[in-house]
Formats: structure tokens, C-alpha cells, sequence
């Protein structure tokens, strides 16, 4: 007889048989290429125009990208044409603006090449116009009430910052041109445009701060960043027979396995076959678009892993992040692989981050250019100035700590936050031993001497050799650690667009470096020297952000109560740490650095908060449906095959006590998850009619909802742990997660 879980069989008779897909390199005259003779074929960047472009255009085009001035429009059409004879003779015949709209995700609109002269007859064309802009619907995005659905118009802008480049899905080649979308009158509908805004704002201010202490010639600063991007991979095949990865993106239910992380086996082990072939895979397409892949590895979690790149500028960063999650869904498919991206996608087990490595660097017509300002240099001017940058980071990360737990807020990361493998909701930043010393040394004034060079060599830190990379363990505990000439925020979610995170970061960073500039513009006057009043304004900033710094192990119940004695804030649910972006703080920090308007910052607080609503409401209805489908049914047929065979024995004489007894005891367990099934049902109905109030549906959601939800997932799980194997239909934890 035919059971309810033949298709799970199925599933698992199909795996063990199934053989890794094999992948190769690009070869040339049979032989396989090394990867930097084929790195970014893909992409045309600065290195394809020099070739292409006469010098003075390309001088042009390159004044734009390095030092971010205001594209020419004048060199568009010299553009445009190079780019589009480039990109058909490498078989596109489409084009689009790709640009990141606030969904977390990315937006394309395909226009074709071709077109008509005025003979009628086809031809390819592509001005500078198209090059420059287009205008896609902006109604179809969320906008969080900037714009009404009716104002349809938007228009997409080139980011040349951004090297334009041709994605290959499904044999059809198309020319993407990296783009900020706006609004009719100007307003920020994406997430790329406050980024960009943020990366001025910083670079104008730190620039300034640079001259004040002597460092001049600077063009400006840039920011880098490096992403960790972290993920799970599992067969398809269990990925299809689970309603809740498919809706949700996480498991609703799933009793654990008995073997989990605990063995400490699989972090840094060797790649299986199978993944091994994917992940290569994914880093082929990757350097063929100029993603600079350089790391991969098994992760802490069965079925986990993570990619990580070179460091670039921060704005080609997101846009490779971006890349890195779409090929890395799109080539697991080809090996029968699902990649789960959210950030916890099974219960039990570290669910996956994104830790953004990020610090600043100048760009210089001199000796100063490619200076890297959080790292410690070799005199003791360098050292100051890496000093109060340093401070400048950690002033901006105290006063806007709530900002930057608002960045983080999605609703996968509000179940990875605090447990044992992530940061907790707590933002708090980590020096390491030696450079907290020296910190806390200038923030108690133990610095008394004739002049900052005096002063610099009494703390031993003229040099600052105990503060190089690798001079203390890092703390893997810390949502914001220093870790040698860089600061980690490891608290970003694994499914997010990082351009919001980011941007956060380096606005508050902004109006630190602003505020210090403000003040030491004041000591120099009255100074001895400007080293000496840089020492006296970095010491002020350290004292100031004392609370923020935290050494310790950020995963304890004495941290939450110290951070609570510190004035640190505690957000744990996504509406509430949503709520900073509606303070005074942060429409101050806007309005001082001109990055959004005030109905711009409204627009992410509205669109967040929605998008959080609608992701639980969905886990609420999923959850529902599959109780009703799949656990219920499961139950109900397990206990009437018990009840069938203790009949049919009770028949022949034989004692079914046993038998009886393990179809009261799963009778039990279904009576109360039909209880809790029922006021699921009745949480669902009050949530859907509190839609006039967004933040008031939102507090119920995260509070009674996600109460109940968790009871459900109680109830049904030990369920499925009573269940016999041949009526459950859902791919099991210890399934999924070891395959064989």
C-alpha cells in the first residue's frame, strides 16, 4: 500500500544515486587557462576602455570612477558605442539597468539592441542616452510612501563606478549597466543612491580632517569592504518537498537530529564531492563578471559553507555581493543543490551571516595614495592620525548604535542574533588587548608629557607594534570587531542588500569625522602643535565612547546586564530596533549630512516594517497550511495504521497494549497541536485586520505571533519525533542536512 511520504522516498533513493556534476576551466589549446587569463571576461571595466577609448574621453570617464565626479555627459555617445560593439560581438543582444530597489534584491528591464534606419532596415544601436538612463516603473517598487502607485515614472542613472557587465543565463547573453534608481522629483527609491550619498559625504569630511593635520593633497577617501557571504546547501529535491523553505526560506517545523554541530566535525573539513563541484562552479562565473573570489570553505553548521572576495571599493562591493547570491543560486540548480541564503534556516543549528570588512583609504596624488586610515603606521604622526580615525569610528558606532541595529533588522537575522553562533542584538565594538590598553591609556589622561610625540613614545605606542594585524585573538562574540586595519561588523544578515547596513555605518562615521574636525579646528588654535591637539581631541572621543567598548564575551547573561548598566540598547525583535530610524538621532544625522531627506528616512523605516509584516504573515499561513496538510494527516494515518494493528491482533488473541498505548500517547500530542493549531488560526485572523496600523500589527505579530508559532513548531515536532518513518512526509533534519 502506497504511504504519504512515497515522494520523500523517492527524494532519497534518487540522492544516493545521484553523481556530482563535473565543471572545468576554461581552456586554450587544450590545455586549462589559469584564472587571471580569463578574470572579468565579462566585464568592462577601466582596464577594456583605456584599450578602447580615445585617451581624452577615457581621462574623462576615469576622473568620474576614481575620484567620483559627475559623469560628462558630453563622453556618453564615445561610451555607449564602445561598450555596445563590445558587448555584440560577445553575442548579447540585449541590454538593461541593473539597479537595487528596496526589495533586498535586484531589478532589470531588457531593451534590445536592435532597432531601424531610416530605410527600415535593422540594425543595432545604442546611444549615450540609453547608456546613461532609463526609466522602469517606479509604482512597482516599494517606496514606503514616497511615491504613490499611481506616479508611475522613475528613472534608472549609470553608476560608472560600477563596471558594466554581461550576464549568461540559460544560453542568452545580456548586457547589464549597473544603475541608482530615483524617483520623478530626485528622491532615493533604491539603496544604492544613500550608499553613494554616504561614500561623498564621508570622503568630503575625512578629506578635510586629513588637510587640518598636514596630510594634504589628498583626491579622496575611499571605503573598502570584503564580504563574508555564508550559506547552506541542500538537496533540491528535500528543498521541493519542504512548503516552508519554499515560502519562508526557513524550516516552520523539524524535530532535531541527534548528531547536529556538536561533534565540531564539519567547520573547515573537507568540501564534499558534490558542493565542491558547485562551489567551483559558482566561483568560475564569479571571475568571469570580475568578482574576486578568494575564499571557500565548510562552515561551523552541517550543510553550511561561505565565499569570500578580495576587498574592493565598498559601492563595487555590493553590486559583487549581489552577484555572488544570484549565481550561487542559479548554479546550485544545475546540481540538483538549493542555496538557502536566510539566516536561519534551520532551528538548532548557527544559522549564516554576512560579516562586512570595511575600513577607509585615501586616494592621493602622492605617497599618501592607497593609505589604509585604520591601520597603524610607522612615526608618530601616522599613528595619531590612525588614532583619530579610530575614534572617529568609535564615536559614530556609540552615538549610533540603535541606527545600526535598525540596519540589521530583518526578520531572518531576529532568530540568529544572540544565539551561540552570532553577535547579540547588543552593538558593542572589540579592540583586542594591546590597542585597548593604549586607548583607554589616552582616555584617562595618562598621556601627560611636553608634546604628543613625548606622550606617544611614554604609552610605547610611537610605532604601535603591539597593535599590528595579528597581535591579539579575535572575538568571534563581537557584532563590530577590529581585526587588524579593519573594523568586522559580523552582525549583517546573510539574505541582506549590505548597501543599507553600510550606509548607516558611514554616515555615522561622517558626522564623527565632522564633529572632530569641528573641534580640533578649536585646539589648534591654542595648541602647542597639531599633533598635540589631535592627542587632546582623540582622548575626549575615547572617553566619550567608553560604554561601547566591550572585550568580553558578548554571548553572556553579564553582558546583557553590564550593557543594560552601560546605556547600551537591547533590541531583540526587528519593529522595535526598526523604531531608531524614526528618532531625533537619526533625522539629525540625515539632516546634518544631507544623505536622506526626511521623507526619504521615513520611506526605509515604512518599507522595512512592511516587508517584516508580510515575511511573518507568510511563516503564519505556511505554517498553518502544512499543520493542516501534511503533520495533521501524517498523525491521523500513523495512529489509524496503530489502531488497524492492534485490531487485527486483539482478533488473533494477542496482547496489543503496547501498540495501544503508542496511539493514545500520539492521540495526545494531536489533540494539543490541533489546540494550538486553533489559535494560530485565530493570531492569523487578528493580524490580517490590524492593516490600518502598520506598527501596531507589527508588535502583535512579533510578540503574540511569533509566541504561538513557536508553541505550534513545539507541538508538531514532537510529533514527528513519535511518528514512524514511513508516514511522515517532510524530509527530516538529519536528512537535509547529512546527506549520504
Amino acid at each position: 500500500m502506497a504511504t504519504n511520504n512515497s515522494s520523500r522516498m523517492a527524494v532519497m533513493r534518487e540522492i544516493t544515486n545521484r553523481a556530482p556534476r563535473l565543471t572545468s576551466r576554461p581552456e586554450e589549446n587544450g590545455v586549462q587557462s589559469p584564472t587571471s587569463a580569463w578574470f572579468g571576461m565579462n566585464t568592462f571595466g577601466l582596464r577594456q576602455m583605456r584599450a578602447k577609448l580615445p585617451k581624452d574621453v577615457y581621462k574623462k570617464l576615469a576622473a568620474s570612477i576614481r575620484l567620483g565626479k559627475k559623469l560628462d555627459s558630453d563622453i556618453a555617445p564615445v561610451v555607449a558605442q564602445v561598450i555596445k560593439e563590445w558587448a555584440i560581438s560577445r553575442g548579447v543582444t540585449h541590454f538593461t539597468h541593473w539597479f537595487q530597489p528596496q526589495t533586498g534584491l535586484t531589478a532589470e528591464k531588457h531593451d534590445a539592441f536592435l532597432n531601424f534606419d531610416e530605410s527600415g532596415l535593422p540594425i543595432e544601436t545604442f546611444t549615450g542616452e540609453q547608456l546613461i538612463q532609463s526609466e522602469p516603473d517606479a509604482s512597482s517598487f516599494p517606496s514606503g510612501g514616497l511615491r504613490a502607485t499611481w506616479e508611475a515614472r522613475g528613472y534608472t542613472a549609470w553608476n560608472p563606478a560600477s563596471p558594466v557587465f554581461i550576464s549568461e543565463t540559460g544560453g542568452v547573453k545580456y548586457l547589464c549597466i549597473p544603475s541608482v534608481f530615483i524617483g520623478y522629483n530626485g528622491e532615493a527609491l533604491d539603496e544604492m543612491t544613500p550608499l553613494l550619498r554616504s561614500c561623498d559625504v564621508l570622503s568630503a569630511r575625512a578629506t578635510e580632517l586629513l588637510s587640518l593635520i598636514g596630510d594634504t593633497g589628498v583626491l579622496r577617501v575611499i571605503t573598502t569592504l570584503g564580504v563574508e557571504q555564508e550559506f547552506f546547501l541542500i538537496d533540491r529535491g528535500h528543498f521541493a518537498l519542504r512548503p516552508d523553505l519554499v515560502m519562508a526560506g526557513r524550516s516552520l517545523v523539524g524535530a532535531p537530529p541527534p548528531r547536529g554541530q556538536q561533534l565540531e566535525d564539519h567547520y573547515f573539513g573537507g568540501i564534499p564531492e558534490r558542493v565542491q563541484a558547485c562551489i567551483a562552479e559558482v566561483e568560475q562565473e564569479l571571475y568571469k563578471l570580475g568578482v574576486p573570489i578568494c575564499t571557500r570553505h565548510n562552515e561551523v553548521a552541517p550543510s553550511q559553507f561561505e565565499m569570500a572576495p578580495i576587498f574592493e571599493d565598498s559601492e563595487v562591493a555590493v553590486d559583487h555581493n549581489h552577484l555572488v547570491m544570484a549565481i550561487l543560486r542559479k548554479v546550485a540548480l544545475r546540481h540538483g543543490l538549493q542555496a538557502l541564503i536566510h539566516e536561519k534556516p534551520f532551528a538548532g543549528i548557527n544559522g549564516s551571516g554576512k560579516h562586512c570588512n570595511w575600513s577607509m583609504a585615501i586616494v592621493a596624488d602622492n605617497a599618501l595614495d592607497g593609505t589604509n586610515l585604520l591601520k597603524p603606521g610607522k612615526t608618530p604622526h601616522q599613528n595619531l592620525r590612525f588614532l583619530l580615525f579610530l575614534a572617529a569610528v568609535l564615536k559614530g558606532v556609540h552615538k549610533h548604535a540603535g541606527l545600526l541595529r535598525a540596519g540589521i533588522a530583518v526578520t531572518g537575522n531576529e532568530h540568529r542574533l544572540g544565539a551561540n553562533e552570532a553577535p547579540p542584538a547588543i552593538i558593542s565594538a572589540f579592540l583586542g588587548k594591546g590597542l585597548t590598553q593604549v586607548v583607554e591609556d589616552i582616555a584617562a589622561g595618562k598621556t601627560s608629557a611636553s608634546s604628543a610625540e613625548q606622550a606617544m613614545l611614554k604609552l610605547g605606542v610611537a610605532k604601535l607594534p603591539e597593535v599590528e594585524q595579528d597581535n591579539t585573538d579575535r572575538n568571534r562574540t563581537s557584532p563590530f570587531a577590529f581585526t587588524g586595519a579593519k573594523f568586522e561588523f559580523r552582525a549583517v544578515g546573510s539574505s541582506q542588500n549590505i548597501a543599507f547596513p553600510v550606509m548607516l555605518l558611514q554616515a555615522a562615521v561622517a558626522e564623527a569625522i565632522g564633529e572632530i574636525t569641528a573641534e580640533l579646528k578649536k585646539e589648534i588654535s591654542s595648541a602647542k602643535s597639531v599633533d598635540d591637539a589631535v592627542l587632546k581631541v582623540a582622548k575626549k572621543a575615547f572617553k566619550e565612547s567608553t560604554a561601547v567598548r566591550f572585550e568580553g564575551n558578548n554571548y553572556s547573561d553579564e553582558w546583557v546586564v553590564e550593557a543594560k548598566q552601560r546605556g547600551l540598547l537591547n533590541l531583540r525583535r526587528t519593529p522595535e530596533a526598526l523604531e531608531q530610524l524614526t528618532t531625533k538621532g537619526a533625522k539629525s544625522l540625515f539632516k546634518d549630512t544631507g544623505i536622506l531627506t526626511d521623507v526619504e528616512l521615513e520611506s526605509r523605516y515604512h518599507v522595512r516594517l512592511e516587508r517584516y509584516i508580510k515575511d511573518m504573515l507568510i511563516e503564519l499561513h505556511t505554517l498553518q497550511q502544512m499543520v493542516d496538510t501534511q503533520v495533521l494527516p501524517a498523525a491521523y494515518g500513523y495512529i489509524g495504521s496503530l489502531a488497524g494493528t492492534a485490531g487485527q491482533g486483539a482478533a488473533a488473541g494477542i496482547n496489543m497494549q503496547p501498540i495501544v498505548d503508542a496511539a493514545n500517547a500520539a492521540s495526545k500530542l494531536v489533540a494539543t497541536l490541533q489546540k494550538k493549531r486553533a489559535e494560530l488560526a485565530k493570531v492569523i485572523a487578528k493580524a490580517e485586520h490590524m492593516h490600518d496600523d502598520a506598527a501596531a500589527q507589527a508588535q502583535y505579530i512579533t510578540s503574540t505571533g511569533a509566541e504561538i508559532m513557536a508553541e505550534v513548531r513545539e507541538a508538531s515536532d514532537a510529533l514527528e519525533m513519535s511518528i514512524g518513518d514511513e508516514h511522515w512526509p517532510l524530509p527530516r533534519y538529519r536528512e537535509m542536512l547529512f546527506p549520504v
